[in-house]
């Protein structure tokens, strides 16, 4: 590949990647969609669920194609506290049928897919090959170095979707800062059951799925949990601080075994084989940890710019990723066309995605990981409204029935919360979230 050029190299051939390269390719420029992994997704420890609303313009009738494991029909809000659990449980059958909302799917199937449709639109996929570095000339990108000998790549534009705390654009200079509370680690184990068997304990039937995310069951290390089904497997993970999980040196598969054998989440699972265990870096921090996204030469997108959305009841990450990408991609082909790569003509990336929904919901919601990974959420919110909820529902005869405002008042109370405390957090949630 010594010498190759291209009007546009993309490197990591996950959602960001592949969505970029599908416009550049469609726009009618060359370009390359660089794979460290021997395919697209066989690096992925993902953990999630997929909301594929932003595929409806890129790849049209995408639900006919993609390998969606099941269709989200039920998403579950739990508090646990101690033995107890507290379950807001919403169902939408209507979220089972197309255009759908959100899937389970195992990501390695998944990024084959869309790295496939970028192929077929005309990108060049190379997989087990690394960047190790970028080319520059007079200060700007102009290609990407590999480990491959001899496998200098040559591009007008690098778009860089090398995953969370990108290298490519720390050595682009790009990331500023690199503090460590702004990252979170997650780890999940698939769980192998027969499929009537996951039907039947989560109450879903064909293709409906389950999402369940956790609140008060990670102890002393901020954070939550997830429970989701696939076919017939049963994913059940956590997300955890990891300056936290380093200081109190609990290892995260103790923290998990613990939630796997809370008398909520046991039933679910019981009698399944752990088929697979892995874990990841998450950018947690999501707005106020984005990088600088435009260099002279050079795009950062996906989980690279720190573009996974977690703020509590909305989760999300793959939609981010492709939605940038395919802004990326657009750029980078306009600027190839008229010749100019330098960050002024690049510049439109950022304003594109300021008018879109990526960096507009991360905007706005920009002090939401902050207020979920705090005490109140994670420990005094899941004890109150368990207790609340235990206090309101146990019959007390003879004793006379007690008024809510005095359970309320008395759960408060035994965990040091003051009422005005409670209220200005509520003002503060509803800022963020309204």
């Amino acid at each position: 590949m010594s010498g190759t050029d291209f009007d546009v190299v993309v490197v990591g051939a996950g959602p960001a990647g592949s969505a970029a390269a599908i416009e550049v390719a469609r726009a009618g420029r060359s370009v390359c969609l660089l794979e460290r992994g021997p395919s697209p997704g066989s690096k992925n420890m993902y953990g999630g669920v997929v909301y594929g609303r932003i595929l409806d313009t890129l790849v049209p009738a995408w639900w006919e194609q993609a390998p969606v494991e099941r269709w989200v029909t039920r998403r579950s809000t739990m508090l646990i506290s101690g033995d107890q659990a507290l379950t807001v449980d919403f169902r939408n059958p209507g979220w089972g049928e197309a255009p759908h909302n959100g899937a389970t799917a195992y990501r390695p199937e998944f990024d084959s897919w869309l790295a496939g449709v970028a192929v077929d639109a005309g990108a060049e996929l190379v997989c087990s090959t690394t960047a190790t570095g970028l080319i520059r000339e007079a200060g700007q990108v102009v290609g990407v170095r590999t480990d491959r000998p001899n496998g200098d790549l040559r591009a007008s534009v690098v778009v860089a979707c090398d995953g969370v705390n990108s290298f490519l654009a720390k050595e682009a200079g790009m990331y500023p800062h690199d503090d460590p509370s702004n990252f979170t680690v997650g780890v999940k184990e698939t769980i192998a059951l027969p499929r009537h068997v996951i039907d039947e304990r989560f109450a879903v039937r064909g293709d409906e799925g389950v999402d369940i995310e956790i609140l008060g069951c990670t102890g002393d290390v901020p954070g939550g949990g997830f429970v989701y089904t696939n076919r017939s497997t049963v994913a059940v993970g956590l997300v955890l601080s990891l300056p936290a999980l380093a200081a109190g040196g609990t290892r995260p598969e103790e923290i998990l075994r613990l939630l796997k054998a809370h008398p909520a989440i046991a039933p679910l699972i019981e009698g399944g084989e752990v088929v697979e265990y892995s874990a990841h870096v998450i950018p947690e921090a999501g707005y106020d940890m984005m990088p600088e996204l435009v260099g002279d030469g050079i795009l950062v997108a996906g989980d690279a710019a720190a573009m996974c959305l977690a703020a509590g009841i909305w989760l999300e990450g793959v939609n981010f990723a492709i939605g940038s990408g395919a802004l990326a991609g657009r750029t980078a082909a306009l600027a190839a066309r008229r010749g100019d790569a330098s960050a002024a003509g690049l510049a439109g990336y950022r304003s594109s995605l300021e008018s879109s929904f990526v960096l507009s919901d991360h905007r706005r919601l920009r002090d939401a990981p902050h207020l979920v990974m705090s005490d109140l959420a994670q420990r005094v919110l899941p004890a109150v409204a368990c207790g609340v909820v235990e206090d309101v529902f146990t019959v007390t005869n003879p004793t006379p029935k007690p008024g809510m405002r005095r359970i309320v008042r008395q759960r408060l109370r035994r965990h040091g919360v003051r009422l005005r405390d409670l209220f200005r957090e509520g003002l503060r949630a509803l800022r963020t979230f309204g």
